[in-house]
């Protein structure tokens, strides 16, 4: 990105295993519209993904659970951690091989440029550093633009 020269290397390497992918979908989330697909336990008495019978839906157990040292991990190897102004990137001052920084949606753009000058002073990576800055510079440039005209 812009601010980002040199990048940031993660301390940890140990490799990402997600047990699995694919999300587990309410039974029969898929027939009725009213029926989220956000996972629900059955508890019909005559429940086939409750009584697991064999090609029914599988449902969440505690041995799809991921590897604690790589869980919230994100694929680029850091931690994330939200961000809503410059002072609260000092916490990650001596973190900043372990966690990312990233900018809270709901942070405007001349404060978001703050934050990734403080970033860029500190080394910290930052996950959303593009956001909201091409946007606010082209309306600058037309800005003026209009002004010449």
């Amino acid at each position: 990105g812009i601010f980002q020269e040199e990048m940031v290397r993660p301390v940890q390497t140990v490799k990402i295993v997600k047990k699995r992918t694919t999300k587990f979908h309410r039974f029969q989330s898929d027939r009725f519209k009213r029926v989220d697909p956000s996972w629900r336990k059955p508890k019909g008495i005559d429940n086939r993904v409750r009584r697991r019978f064999k090609g029914a839906a599988l449902m969440p157990k505690i041995g799809y659970g991921s590897n604690a040292k790589t869980r919230h991990m994100l694929p680029s190897g850091f931690f994330k951690f939200v961000v809503h102004n410059a002072s609260e990137l000092n916490l990650l001052l001596m973190h900043n091989r372990k966690y990312a920084a990233e900018v809270a949606h709901n942070v405007s753009a001349k404060k978001r440029k703050r934050i990734l000058e403080r970033a860029q002073q500190l080394n910290i990576k930052v996950t959303n550093a593009e956001a909201r800055l091409r946007a606010t510079e082209n309306a600058k440039k037309k800005k003026k633009k209009k002004k010449k005209k």
